[in-house]
């Protein structure tokens, strides 16, 4: 690859069987396409559904080099799996994504260009400008998303205009110092990383993606977290 750039996607799973070997093969063919470096870091939380077993043979048809597997025994939760994974990561740049096929690797390249561009910090995938969109969301969850990025626009004025998405890239070293400061677990994780790459001053670039809501599994986004990522944000609000 030109300049030795390495990417490292960090795929966090928990009962994404069918989806796994989609997202796989789609982040194959998008990298294969574009030539770029990649390896991709499965961490798999015990899921009971056998998403292991489908990681493995996955690593079979496209070899060790290409597919990490650093599974942890339990579900321990987003903003660890991604402590867990940097540690694994060879690359000079992470990618953050969900494995629900929610995000479409065909962006990637686009967040690779965006970064090269400005030289950003982090490239963050947001539905609220340009040709982004949400896909497949009722009113209340377009409503309730939209509103948590309002409210926190207000708040906490982070230089972004998609707080909660979860489709990024970061230099290695920034994902890293920001992973250790963030207190915040669940939903309000990816929040609290903007937020505080802004106390830091790291550059945040954005490139418009759209969103398919799960098309398996139950999503994972219910009234109890709707109140915890509430409160969470009134926490961040008062300790940032």
């Amino acid at each position: 690859a030109e300049n030795g750039d390495k990417y490292s996607v960090l795929l966090p799973t928990y009962n994404e069987r069918e989806n796994l070997p989609l997202i796989v093969w789609l982040l194959v063919k998008y990298f294969g396409e574009s030539g770029y470096e990649y390896e991709i870091i499965v961490i798999d939380d015990g899921s009971p559904d056998g998403t292991l077993e489908v990681a493995e043979q996955l690593q079979k048809i496209y070899g060790e080099d290409k597919i990490l597997l650093r599974p942890r025994a339990k579900k321990l939760g987003l903003g660890t799996a991604y402590i867990h994974g940097i540690k694994h990561a060879r690359g000079n740049y992470v990618f953050i994504m969900d494995a629900d096929l929610s995000h479409h690797p065909k962006f990637i390249p686009e967040f690779i260009k965006k970064q090269r561009e400005g030289g950003y910090d982090l490239v963050s995938g947001t539905r609220y400008r340009g040709d982004g969109g949400v896909y497949g969301w009722d009113l209340r969850r377009k409503l309730i998303s939209r509103g948590a990025n309002y409210v926190t626009q207000v708040l906490l004025r982070p230089g972004a205009s998609d707080l909660t998405g979860s489709f990024r890239l970061y230099k290695k070293e920034v994902l890293e110092s920001l992973v250790e400061r963030c207190v915040s677990r669940g939903y309000v994780f990816q929040m609290e990383m903007i937020v505080r790459a802004r106390q830091l001053n790291y550059t945040i670039g954005e490139v418009p993606i759209s969103f398919v809501d799960r098309v398996y599994g139950e999503s994972k986004l219910g009234g109890n977290e709707i109140v915890s990522f509430l409160k969470g944000l009134l926490t961040l609000f008062a300790t940032t």
